[in-house]
Order: C-alpha cells, then sequence, then structure tokens
C-alpha cells in the first residue's frame, strides 16, 4: 500500500499567498516563504507553490519568491503558473523546484507536456487541471478557472497522460473554498481513466474529509489543500494521526 500525501498548496499573487471560493474573491493570507517554511517543519509530504495570475497576465513566474521558498525547505517543491514553454520549465527547476505543474500551457500547446516529459522524465511532469462542470459534463478551464475551454476533462487528462504527464492535480472549481468535502465523483473518474498519481485538490473542510476522500478512492494518492492549514482549522500532524488511526497509510 502506498503512502498517502498531505500537500499544503500556496496561490501566490503579487507575492502574497491569497486564497478564495470557487476560484474568486481572493483574500490575502501571508508571506509565502515564511508559510512554507512552516509547512515544511509541520510534516507536510510536499508544497506546491502556484503563481496564480501569471498566465492570465502573460507573463513568466515570479522566480525571485520561488528561490527564497525553495531555500527554506526539505521537502519535494511543485511549481506552477506561467509554464508555456521548455525554457520555463528549466528556470524553474533551477529555481529549486522538484516537479513543475502545467494547465494554461499545455492547453496551448498540448506537445509541451511530450517535450518536457522526454527531456526532465514523466515524474517531473504534473499536468493541473481546473475542471468544472458545464451542463454536466467535466469541463477544463484555463488561466485560473477564468476561460471555459470546451474540452471534456477526462479525455483532456487521459490525453496528456499518454504524452508523458507523471502525475494530475484535479482541481475541482465546484467545490473550492467550499469545505464541503473533496469531488468524489470527479476524482473516480479521474482515477478510473490513468493510471499515474492523482491529487486531489479543492473542497477540504476537516479531517473528516481527508478520511473520507482516501477510503472513497484508495487510487487517489494525496489529497491538496489551502484555507484550512491556512488558517489553522487543521493541524497536519493532527490529520496523520487521525488518518493513522483509520488504517490509512501516511509518513508521521
Amino acid at each position: 500500500m502506498i503512502t498517502k500525501r498531505i500537500i499544503p498548496c500556496l496561490d501566490v499573487k503579487n507575492g502574497r499567498v491569497v486564497k478564495g471560493v470557487n476560484f474568486e474573491g481572493l483574500n490575502d493570507v501571508s508571506d509565502p516563504v515564511s508559510l512554507a517554511a512552516y509547512y515544511s517543519n509541520a510534516g507536510a509530504d510536499e508544497l506546491v507553490f502556484y503563481d496564480i495570475t501569471a498566465s492570465a497576465e502573460g507573463r513568466q513566474l515570479f522566480t525571485d519568491i520561488l528561490k527564497e521558498v525553495a531555500s527554506k525547505i526539505f521537502i519535494p517543491l511543485t511549481v506552477g503558473g506561467g509554464i508555456n514553454t521548455l525554457d520555463d520549465f528549466d528556470r524553474v527547476l533551477k529555481c529549486g523546484a522538484d516537479k513543475v505543474s502545467v494547465n494554461s500551457g499545455a492547453i496551448r500547446n498540448p506537445q509541451l507536456v511530450e517535450e518536457a516529459a522526454k527531456k526532465y522524465g514523466d515524474q517531473c511532469v504534473v499536468l493541473s487541471a481546473d475542471i468544472k462542470r458545464v451542463d454536466g459534463r467535466f469541463t477544463v478551464f484555463s488561466k485560473g478557472g477564468r476561460e471555459n475551454t470546451g474540452m471534456e476533462a477526462i479525455e483532456w487528462i487521459k490525453r496528456c497522460v499518454g504524452m508523458g504527464a507523471g502525475e494530475v492535480v484535479v482541481n475541482s472549481i465546484d467545490t473550492d473554498g467550499v469545505k464541503q468535502g473533496f469531488d468524489l465523483e470527479m476524482l473516480s473518474a479521474v482515477c478510473d481513466a490513468v493510471k499515474v498519481p492523482v491529487i486531489a485538490s479543492g473542497g477540504a473542510g476537516g479531517i473528516d474529509h481527508f478520511t473520507e476522500l482516501f477510503k472513497a478512492d484508495p487510487c487517489v494518492s494525496a489529497g491538496l489543500a489551502a484555507s484550512i492549514f491556512h488558517f489553522g482549522e487543521v493541524k497536519i500532524q493532527d490529520l496523520k494521526k487521525e488518518l493513522k488511526k483509520n488504517d490509512i497509510l501516511v509518513r508521521l
């Protein structure tokens, strides 16, 4: 049985960590460098850093903050936002990232996934998919959830995994920040479609939601959350102890 991972997410805008609901109404939370160091010491298994407005603003990711974050942590770091070329992969990896997350850049140029996987290895390429139900259909959105691509999400994910994406982050826009639980229906559909690690994102409101997640679909390899960790509603060590009590394998 594979150890389940708990992953805090830093959504960074203008050099600050922010959080909203359904990808909207962003509020200031904290400084990303100090928050990253806190999570590294608090038992997080990995950390995700998203420059959430880089794609929408048509610019490169803020590498100065990224370098600071990478220098303060001792856990794997996945970085995304404004990743459009192999040069972007190279730049972010040289700043200290272990894995690179692609979303809008892959939608514009799907070959980016294949090229990056060939150059850096499948394990380095993470597909981040922002998904929302549109007329009952799982639909891919780009530019931080602002733009409906019209693409059916499951087929898109299968295509990218086929080209070399070694991991998939499923961001449910429908449940983001609502704190009513992960989108189990959406996650099950993705897990049935691909055989790479799937990370659940969007909807965590308490410890019980993580227990529910891992018991409902053992194929999900990690749970990602932001506000419940940022605001101290859930402590990572408390979460892991409860998961262990429920016979879910975690690293304590």
